[in-house]
């Protein structure tokens, strides 16, 4: 019990804080012009190393339904957790005396001490804000959560403006955009928090957030050492197919074991010549791994029907970049293929193996988009028809992320010379799969590399106005028959 008193008093002792401070909340709205139609409490944290996250947030699911959803001034209740296993517990109330309400009863109440006691007390951190508008966004099952001070001097009507063009020239326009709030609590400090449907589309749009105009004169107001950024999914909301590889692929750097149960331990096909078929392959590769472990970074991540393929920065056995295909069956992973190899120093353009955009565009071109590069695989590297490249690729704009070409047709056509002026060779014999999501092609053929290596070439297009403008690979030869743990082939 130790524990647990421990952090009711940490909680008191802030909850205290909190109601003398909020005297000065709606005192901050009115200087700033803001209506504080809601109180958006915000509470992070980590839990205790025992605990295991799957009794937590079925826990948690009865503290909102026998406790929280119950207080006066409850309007609603989310809670999330991110990638690191960090937390977060974003109660709306309808002002700011019912919150503090709640929070005083909550600690009073022994029936929720045992919740308590999986937190991690030193973690936990708590602030309110007085936010522009009722929350809206019941679909979301993602969201961002940003709270920062401004630059001293800056003029607050003039960063409002900017903050709201934020909204209207960008993020309003982004593909599963649901709600964007701000907010400012008593002492000044800023919130925005943006509801999403998923995390892949808040993924898609990072990176050109950062890079729009309107967005650009937002930040620049925004004093940098007070960023505080937290990124989290919903609990008990259903992952869809990509998020499960997302979360498997990220359990190498958090160790932790939820996402194996995405793997049907029933069937698990596997087509990485040098690992063992089904989850014991699976797991004998985990029980060799070195001290400090494995690690992934998923650069890119796409969703075709079954399948998922991601795009990974690895430390595996060494650092790697790779492709990973998955395939899945009523939800569960059952068929895993990929191509590994060594990270390489940049191209002669100065491009890595997986820089570049990623972000995810023209959905509704997903088929159109695949015909094309079903079409510049038969026509110009089968059937070597090259007066019809220009057709295919962009002869103006193509990025290359090869680690030995570089851009352009140019650096294109400069490549297969020295392969010819030195009896190598790159030949592709059959493509055994094309799968894609929006702008992104992957397409997986089989063939001959350098001096006539069985090959497996794994390239990801990025098309724009049905014309390839940049390209990733990774070439891996396939292992000899007497070499493989398993017999399902590379393909």
């Amino acid at each position: 019990m130790k524990r647990i008193n421990t952090l009711l008093l940490f909680a008191l002792l802030f909850g205290f804080s909190q109601c003398t401070a909020n005297k000065n909340v709606q005192t901050q709205v009115d200087k700033t012009n803001m209506e504080a139609k809601t109180i958006m409490e915000v509470t992070t944290f980590t839990l205790n190393p025992d605990v295991n996250p799957s009794d937590f947030n079925q826990r948690d699911l009865t503290i909102e339904s026998d406790f929280t959803s119950l207080q006066p001034g409850f309007i609603k209740r989310q809670s999330g957790v991110n990638e690191k296993g960090e937390y977060v517990v974003i109660v709306y109330w309808e002002d700011v005396a019912s919150a503090t309400a709640s929070m005083n009863k909550f600690m009073g109440d022994p029936a929720v001490a045992d919740y308590a006691g999986m937190i991690n007390g030193a973690s936990m951190t708590m602030n309110r804000f007085a936010v522009d508008k009722a929350f809206s966004a019941d679909d979301s099952q993602f969201v961002e959560v940003m709270s920062f001070g401004v630059k001293e001097g800056i003029d607050i009507k003039q960063f409002d403006s900017k903050n709201k063009k934020v909204e209207t020239d960008f993020t309003s326009k982004r593909t599963g955009f649901l709600q964007r709030l701000t907010g400012v609590n008593e002492k000044g400090t800023q919130l925005v928090a943006v509801y999403w449907t998923n995390k892949s589309d808040s993924d898609a749009s990072l990176h050109a957030f950062m890079e729009h105009p309107s967005s650009k004169a937002f930040m620049q107001d925004m004093n940098q050492e007070t960023i505080v950024m937290g990124r989290y999914k919903f609990l008990n909301m259903e992952l869809s197919n990509k998020e499960k590889v997302v979360a498997l692929l990220n359990s190498f750097n958090t160790g932790d074991q939820t996402p194996i149960s995405y793997i049907n331990p029933e069937k698990y096909i596997q087509h990485n010549l040098g690992v063992g078929d089904g989850l014991a392959g699976f797991g004998e590769v985990m029980q060799h791994a070195p001290p400090q472990g494995f690690s992934a970074n998923v650069v890119r991540a796409f969703e075709d029907g079954d399948y998922v393929f991601t795009h990974t920065v690895y430390d595996f056995f060494g650092p790697k970049v790779g492709f990973d295909i998955f395939r899945f069956e009523e939800g569960l992973i059952v068929e895993h293929w990929d191509n590994l190899i060594e990270v390489q120093p940049a191209n002669p353009s100065g491009r890595t193996q997986t820089d570049g955009t990623a972000d995810i565009t023209d959905k509704d071109k997903t088929a159109a988009n695949k015909a094309q590069i079903k079409g510049f695989i038969d026509d110009v590297l089968l059937n070597h028809q090259n007066d019809k490249i220009t057709s295919y690729i962009n002869p103006e704009k193509y990025l290359q992320h090869n680690p030995a070409v570089a851009d352009g047709l140019e650096g294109f056509g400069a490549a297969m010379q020295y392969f010819a002026e030195n009896g190598l060779v790159m030949e592709y014999e059959k493509v055994h799969m094309i799968l894609g999501e929006g702008n992104f092609v992957l397409a997986v053929s089989e063939g001959k590399f350098g001096k006539g290596d069985h090959t497996a070439f794994y390239d990801l297009f990025r098309l724009e106005n049905g014309l390839i403008v940049e390209h990733w690979d990774v070439i891996e030869t396939i292992l000899p028959e007497g070499e493989r743990k398993n017999n399902n082939g590379k393909f």
